[in-house]
């Protein structure tokens, strides 16, 4: 059976919500480009998307200076 940590590593990315809102149409763009959603919580957005999505927004991310960990 799969880790189920691991499982939510490939299907979200959470971010703090001044890394996509300093960024101009970085939010926008992101839903544009991949089918994710994006959900604002408490300090941090969930992205989230199938593995292949999110690994395609994690390199879009990375290409706009948007760190990852």
């Amino acid at each position: 059976m799969p880790d189920p940590s691991r499982l939510r590593d490939s299907t979200q990315i959470v971010l703090p919500t001044d890394d996509l809102d300093g960024s101009a149409g970085l939010k926008d763009g992101l839903q544009e480009e991949f089918v994710v959603s994006i959900y604002e919580e408490e300090g941090y957005y969930r992205i989230i998307g199938s593995p292949v999505e999110i690994k395609g927004a994690s390199k879009y991310l990375s290409r706009h200076g948007i760190s990852l960990p």
